[in-house]
């Protein structure tokens, strides 16, 4: 809906989940923009080549990814099948039909993963920024990414679960009593992204401010009181425990990066540390083999000599870090 206000020639959508992609159509019946649908997946390299080829686009938003943390813990090989290794293909096509700019949505759970999905999403931050320093010649494509954390009434958000949990009368469920996580509001989080994709030159990591950390059980209680209800009288509120993966707090910086401002209050650069593209590649096409060939366990363990910071937590996975410690 944004993106329309500014009038580009074409906007393209595309997703592999059919159902989403036709209600988003439906939604965008009456917007003034000429809107080209596309069914299509961005680990299917032709598929994405073909698409790139068709329609020549001029900037590219990525923010196709697998974002459940526990079902990614589940599912290690998926979530770098989509999460890196999409982004892989979607970048190269990106270099070599020249766009003008790539704007990668990442998340906040990429800062000291403790989880497969935040390590897949690093890993597809450290691809994209030693790709954008490995080119050569004066055309190159600009790669930025956007960093910022959960943006309310998303897919998976805890309000629209919260609100479902309050209309069948509780309990509603938390993992821990002092949880807490950033918010946005859609919008919000979209005119960032665009704002971000035009102030980028190439290779910057943006960083949203989110602003003050939301308790989620204070959430919890406050929509428990604007539904009529008490909390902990008329609707229950339970503890579950933290899921695999999951942390009490996110970060927006990882331990080893700074921060500098821009001319935007809300936009931050953050200076991580860059890494050698040979050196990406490489440890990617490993990441590649153990994702088509190997464990779960071989996944993880090759994602984490790419992503050093990467350390599980609550995870099946916290033996490979004790590995490689040994080694």
């Amino acid at each position: 809906r944004q993106l329309a206000k500014f009038k580009p020639k074409k906007i393209i959508l595309l997703d592999q989940a059919e159902s989403p992609l036709y209600d988003l159509n439906q939604d965008l019946i009456y917007i003034n923009a000429n809107l080209e649908i596309i069914i299509g997946d961005v680990t299917r390299k032709e598929r994405m080549k073909n698409i790139f080829l068709t329609h020549q686009p001029n900037l590219v938003y990525h923010a196709a990814a697998y974002k459940h943390v526990p079902l990614m813990e589940l599912n290690p090989s998926e979530s770098v099948r989509t999460n890196l290794i999409g982004t892989r293909i979607v970048s190269d096509l990106a270099v070599e039909f020249k766009i003008e700019k790539f704007v990668l949505i990442s998340t906040d759970k990429a800062v000291n993963p403790t989880n497969v999905m935040g390590a897949s999403k690093r890993a597809a931050e450290l691809y994209v920024q030693s790709l954008f320093f490995e080119q050569k010649g004066e055309n190159k494509t600009k790669f930025i990414t956007t960093r910022f954390g959960n943006v309310l009434g998303s897919n998976g958000s805890v309000v629209p679960l919260f609100k479902k949990q309050i209309e069948n009368g509780g309990p509603i469920t938390i993992t821990h009593p002092d949880i807490i996580r950033y918010f946005m509001t859609i919008p919000e989080a979209c005119q960032l992204v665009l704002e971000a994709g035009v102030m980028g030159g190439g290779g910057e990591i943006f960083v949203f401010d989110m602003g003050k950390p939301v308790r989620i059980k204070d959430l919890a209680d406050r929509m428990i009181q604007l539904a009529g209800f008490i909390p902990e009288q008329d609707i229950q509120i339970t503890y579950t425990g933290l899921r695999p993966g999951e942390k009490l707090y996110e970060e927006l910086l990882s331990d080893d990066s700074t921060v500098k401002p821009t001319h935007h209050k809300k936009i931050l650069i953050s200076k991580d540390v860059e890494q050698d593209f040979i050196h990406v590649e490489k440890a990617i096409k490993k990441i590649i083999a153990s994702a088509d060939f190997g464990s779960s366990d071989e996944v993880v363990l090759e994602l984490k000599k790419l992503v050093l910071n990467f350390k599980s937590n609550n995870s099946i996975f916290e033996k490979l870090d004790k590995q490689l410690l040994v080694k």
